[in-house]
């Protein structure tokens, strides 16, 4: 029993140490000094350390030294890495260099760099912003936007708030990239990318991805959250118009897993006392829908595929492109959802 006791000890130490040697030589790869290749370097060498302990768990004569020489080495990496800041001063993606503020004057808001681009391709666009103010008392619905690219389990999820007289304003949690910064879902893990705020209009944050991106083509899938209050509505936006505000004074980072654009719906969400509870769903963030309309909070009048066509609006996108009833058209139903 003992003996069994003992060998279980040392595998989970073993885990331990590789998954966190793992961990911290990706993070020195990702985010260590990337002059002439140290961060590659650094990588191997603690790639190197974790390969030499690994070997001395087997051997009674070094394991524990072995051991405590990687944990200081480890402690000197956290050390590291907790001295890595997020900022807002960088030299952002032009659709990025604008951070979005509200200022608020009992239920009126204002908000300013509501981002509007004119664009003739994806990355070829005239930049624009905007500052309009909103009534709260005029919010009529909340609607998830839900946008695929890489099959049914991924999907980029944002809301749009719908107010009286055919407003909206679309809010799409991202990561912050600079200029020549593309965006990996492995590097959202190591602190290279901060948390942004994209507040667009819609004729902007939908109509690119439905009319101007092409590699990878995108489907996009506005549903109407029903079911809940707008006061529910109300509070949620409260939330975001808070974490916008703050973001401007306290950067704060991204991460794919963690800190992304559907987790954070969901910290939002849990203004209400009545917010879904935290399922694999959200982190497997293309069922978010069909995990709303199980629980009630989409229209569940047609069964979920048939819904899920119905407000698919790709080719209704394509065709209002740059009316000014933009939203009203794309969310007009085409035939098959009656």
């Amino acid at each position: 029993m003992i003996r069994i006791v003992s060998v279980t000890g040392l595998l989970l130490l073993g885990l331990l140490v590789t998954a966190s040697g793992i961990w911290g030589s990706l993070a020195l790869l990702y985010a260590g000094p990337h002059t002439g290749g140290l961060n590659v370097g650094l990588a191997a060498a603690f790639g190197l350390a974790l390969l030499l302990t690994i070997v001395a768990l087997c051997t009674r004569r070094w394991r524990w030294r072995a051991v405590a020489a990687y944990l200081a080495l480890f402690g000197v990496l956290m050390v590291w890495w907790s001295g890595i800041e997020p900022s807002n001063d960088r030299d952002w993606h032009v659709d990025m260099s604008r951070l979005p503020h509200v200022t608020r004057e009992g239920d009126s808001i204002k908000v300013h760099n509501i981002r509007n681009f004119d664009y003739r391709s994806e990355f070829d666009y005239t930049p624009g912003w905007y500052d309009k103010s909103f009534d709260l008392h005029k919010l009529e619905g909340v609607d998830l936007v839900a946008v695929y690219w890489m099959g049914p389990a991924i999907a980029h999820i944002f809301v749009s708030f719908a107010f009286a007289g055919g407003d909206h304003l679309a809010v799409s949690i991202e990561a912050r990239k600079e200029k020549g910064e593309g965006y990996s879902t492995l590097k959202g893990f190591f602190r290279q990318y901060e948390l942004f705020y994209v507040v667009a209009d819609e004729r902007d944050v939908i109509r690119l991805r439905t009319n101007y991106r092409r590699d990878p083509h995108e489907d996009v899938y506005i549903y109407r959250l029903s079911g809940r209050s707008l006061e529910n509505g109300r509070r949620v936006l409260d939330e975001y118009i808070n974490k916008i505000n703050n973001l401007n004074k306290s950067p704060e980072f991204y991460n794919t897993l963690t800190t992304n654009c559907t987790t954070n719906i969901w910290f939002h969400s849990k203004a209400n006392s009545d917010h879904l509870p935290f399922s694999w769903k959200i982190l497997a963030s293309g069922y978010v829908p069909e995990y709303l309309y199980e629980s009630g909070m989409l229209d569940n009048g047609l069964p979920f595929p048939n819904l899920q066509r119905s407000v698919h609006v790709n080719a209704r996108a394509k065709a209002a492109d740059k009316a000014t009833d933009f939203s009203r058209r794309i969310r007009t139903p085409p035939d098959t959802a009656k």
